[in-house]
């Protein structure tokens, strides 16, 4: 895809950090291509240390790269630092609001910061949309955690822009607003705006993501659609309820890699290579009955674990 036609292109970024006291040098990115289609709903995952935040805080302009190339909403941060940062709006994962602001003060700031003029600001709408009217006009310090976490979010929107980063958004907040904060996020990209998320809660990037990329030490490991990062594993489970706890599986289900955990034996198989009808036949020729039976696919924290352990 031309990037111009994408909300992030990204081609060979790389981030060395200068080596500073008895700190040997350190290469945080390397070599990166990477391209974020306009209106989807992208997944930036890795381990701690792999180089999320760091290939976040160069988009936002608050890293210098080393080397490569980064196009925002179709303008280079090298040739239009004011233009690409315009573009783009920047939830940290670090909590960073003046307590003696009120939600209100702060928004207002924020939009005079990026120029918005005054009939132009959307601050009420924001605040609403954030569930934070209530506690517009109460100092940010009185705010709980989880009140905190949503202005932060309603001051990376202030300028509307047209590409959202969330770096891991849901640390340390309840399920109701985390569900809240997945809802509004959701009509946000369906309203266009093109949303990168970094998260550790590997369920909410499945569930959430269109495409995902794995980094891992400073390497992109893996990029593609979420459910065809899942079908690489080519793995399933087929857990089987027996009436009664055995002491071993048969011989003859070896092939299947049978586990046994007081009544349940658990069988593990390639659905590219067997069907399920061919597992349960074999069970039956071994002359185990089972009262109930069910099927658990390989889902996205599998994939993260082999690709990331393999870039080790």
């Amino acid at each position: 895809m031309p990037h111009s036609d994408a909300a992030i292109h990204i081609t060979g970024l790389t981030k060395t950090y200068a080596a500073r006291g008895q700190q040997p040098a350190k290469t945080a990115l390397t070599g990166i291509d990477l391209t974020v289609h306009r209106g989807e709903m992208f997944g930036l995952l890795g381990p701690n240390g792999a180089g999320k935040s760091t290939c976040i805080n160069i988009l936002a302009g608050l890293v210098r790269k080393t080397a490569g190339r980064v196009v925002v909403w179709g303008t280079d941060i090298d040739r239009d630092a004011r233009t690409a940062r315009a573009s783009i709006g920047v939830v940290p994962q670090e909590l960073n609001i003046d307590p003696f602001f009120t939600p209100r003060q702060a928004l207002e700031l924020q939009a005079g910061l990026y120029g918005v003029a005054k009939g132009e600001r959307h601050t009420d709408q924001i605040l609403a949309a954030l569930g934070l009217t209530d506690k517009a006009d109460a100092y940010a310090r009185s705010l709980s955690g989880g009140m905190r976490r949503r202005l932060m979010v309603a001051k990376a929107l202030v300028h509307a822009p047209p590409v959202l980063v969330l770096d891991e958004p849901t640390a340390g907040v309840d399920v109701e607003l985390r569900q809240q904060l997945w809802a509004y996020v959701r009509d946000l990209n369906r309203s266009g705006t093109t949303v990168v998320l970094t998260t550790h809660y590997l369920e909410e990037a499945e569930a959430l993501c269109d495409r995902i990329a794995i980094i891992a030490n400073g390497r992109l490991v893996a990029c593609d659609a979420t459910a065809s990062l899942i079908a690489r594993l080519d793995g399933k489970a087929l857990h089987l309820t027996l009436p009664q706890p055995l002491a071993e599986a048969p011989p003859s289900l070896a092939a299947y890699q049978p586990s046994i955990r007081g009544t349940r034996l658990t069988l593990r198989f390639r659905p590219s290579e067997v069907s399920v009808a061919t597992v349960l036949a074999a069970v039956e020729r071994a002359g185990i009955d089972f009262t109930d039976l069910a099927t658990e696919e390989a889902n996205l924290e599998d994939a993260f674990l082999q690709l990331t352990r393999a870039a080790a």
